[in-house]
């Protein structure tokens, strides 16, 4: 894996505990979690910006977003109950195969 996609799956990582962090806060009322929410979301932009040094913003944005939907969606499902129907399913389906069609086809994937 080249080492802009390792910088990316970091900032993925932190943006995903951000965000977990951000349901576990309950609305920035309970200290350690929205502190939390704080130093993931600094460690997930800093992170993320790196890659833009050698990728498009597109590419990137569209990997990291993406990633964290679907790891968000899993993460709610086992840590918090929350269900996913079909439709839902299915669309997070579809955006694991757009970011498999950007990695494994782009030429503006930075590869």
């Amino acid at each position: 894996m080249p080492q802009a996609y390792f910088i990316l799956l970091i900032a993925v990582i932190a943006e995903t505990i951000g965000t977990t962090a951000l349901q576990a806060s309950q609305q920035f009322t309970r200290l350690w979690p929205s502190v939390l929410v704080v130093a993931a979301y600094g460690c997930a932009f800093y992170f993320l910006s790196m890659t833009l040094r050698v990728m498009p913003v597109g590419v990137v944005y569209a990997i990291w977003s993406g990633l964290g939907i679907v790891l968000i969606a899993i993460i709610g499902f086992i840590v918090f109950g929350q269900r996913l129907d079909w439709p839902a399913v299915t669309g997070l389906g579809l955006i694991i195969t757009g970011i498999l069609v950007i990695h494994l086809f782009s030429q503006t994937a930075g590869h």
